[in-house]
């Protein structure tokens, strides 16, 4: 029995990756909330301290790593303190940590995550070093109501499905999460509507691919339905849509977007490329005539959208032509919000094979020219908005600043894009307020703005 058991254990958490992550450390902290454990104030202030982990590029596996390795460090200080760590990378190799990582008291697949109130108490009866890892993720799990949030803002994530179904070349999620499982929209209606009902004012619909959802159940595109019946719930809220694929941007859908009055503007469409040649080594398809097609057909339908892409530099194949015209397409069509990747080998995807592999230093630097020229874009952008009026969400005050609140317009995603920082001396303002702001001032990708009036 472990001699803090007679008093209530505290767990601390690291949430590593993506917003998918967060919310599977959400879960996972309410159950052992309803289980009688209790937040630690900070991680290394736990009896127990849960890694929840990403694995997803090199990068993420080498910070994931570093979490795990920091926290047996602290192991080291505290004796009695356990570890758990979670999510993608125990799944990814769930038969080489326990042999790498003696230290670690259990390991948690992502299916499982449900469990992680029984997998404590079994390591508080004195088990150790054992793995609650099914091979290939099968389950379709519903937040519990009252779930606890990690955003420390009026914003949650809401995951609509995990898996996916896209065979990318490049990527190993499908290997990781299995294949796409969408929830019940009864069940994302009732967290939906729960979450509302708490004072959240901007639900963000997350999946490997939110424009899949539905396709796994009856073959048909389920998104524009579930939208149209989150509307229904009435009142002033926002919905946006984080991660989907230009392939599964239907008519539907964006006619859903426009009659919705809750639906932000805004779409976070990956192309990863625009070359027709490394689309297709990239097992995407399409190409730029594609692609241009769409963003207009996008923003011909929805006027005034914003569109966050992702690209991925340096795969396979990648000649300096095929990345001056990426550069050029991504600049002509003038994302708001841009993201970039340099390419590096994951062990069992198809690209990993590919011959004519691209010198990391070149990715490097190609990785940094097209977010020089992305810059030059937002600056365009964040120039032309200044002395415009749009409504904001107030999300908290800025740190150190009695005066100025951060906050967004439906422009920007949490965590991901910029920020505009409000200026209101009045002491009105209260976080999860929308409000009309003036832009009155441009700084890198950032806004300032003033109130004019609440809404």
């Amino acid at each position: 029995m472990h001699p803090k058991t007679t008093r209530q254990l505290s767990v601390g958490f690291i949430s590593l990756g993506c917003a998918k992550n967060l919310v599977d450390s959400e879960v996972m902290a309410s159950h052992l909330m309803r289980a009688g454990f209790k937040l630690a104030s900070a991680p290394e202030k736990g009896d127990l301290l849960i890694v929840n982990t990403c694995a997803f590029i090199d990068a993420a596996k080498k910070e994931a790593v570093e979490a795990i390795l920091d926290a047996c460090a602290l192991k080291k200080k505290k004796p009695d303190m356990l570890i758990v760590v979670a999510g993608c990378l125990p799944q990814r190799y769930r038969q080489e940590l326990p042999v790498l990582l003696p230290e670690v008291d259990a390991f948690l697949g992502i299916d499982r995550i449900t469990r992680v109130a029984s997998v404590v108490r079994r390591l508080l009866r004195g088990e150790r070093g054992f793995l609650e890892i099914p091979p290939s993720p099968r389950a379709v799990i519903d937040p519990p109501a009252g779930r606890i949030l990690f955003t420390g803002a009026p914003y949650a994530y809401i995951k609509i499905a995990d898996g996916c179904d896209h065979r990318c070349a490049f990527c190993a999620i499908p290997q990781i999460r299995g294949k796409y499982r969408s929830r019940s929209a009864a069940g994302i209606l009732r967290e939906a509507e729960e979450l509302l009902s708490r004072g959240v004012r901007e639900l963000n619909l997350i999946a490997q691919d939110v424009t899949f959802y539905g396709r796994d159940i009856n073959g048909k595109a389920g998104l524009p339905f579930l939208l149209r019946r989150l509307g229904r719930l009435g009142g002033k809220f926002w919905i946006r849509l984080l991660y989907g694929h230009p392939a599964g941007v239907s008519d539907d859908l964006m006619e859903a977007m426009g009659e919705t009055r809750q639906i932000c503007r805004y779409l976070d469409l990956p192309i990863q490329h625009c070359s027709p040649k490394i689309l297709r080594l990239m097992r995407r398809g399409g190409g730029e005539n594609t692609l241009r097609k769409l963003f207009a057909r996008i923003r011909q339908t929805l006027p005034g959208i914003a569109l966050r892409t992702t690209c991925l530099v340096g795969f396979p194949g990648e000649t300096e032509s095929d990345f001056r015209r990426l550069l050029n397409f991504t600049a002509e069509t003038g994302f708001d919000h841009l993201g970039v990747f340099a390419y590096s080998d994951e062990e069992n995807t198809r690209a990993a094979s590919l011959k004519n592999k691209v010198p990391r230093r070149i990715a490097l630097k190609r990785k940094t020219v097209l977010m020089r020229r992305q810059q030059e874009v937002v600056a365009g952008k964040l120039t032309d908005a200044v002395g415009k009026t749009e409504e904001v969400l107030v999300e908290r005050r800025k740190p150190g600043a009695k005066h100025v609140w951060l906050a967004r317009s439906f422009r920007q995603a949490a965590e991901v894009d910029s920020a505009v920082y409000l200026r209101d001396d009045t002491g009105r303002l209260a976080p999860g307020m929308f409000v009309t702001a003036r832009y009155v001032k441009a700084s890198g990708y950032d806004l300032t703005a003033e109130t004019v009036e609440r809404i």
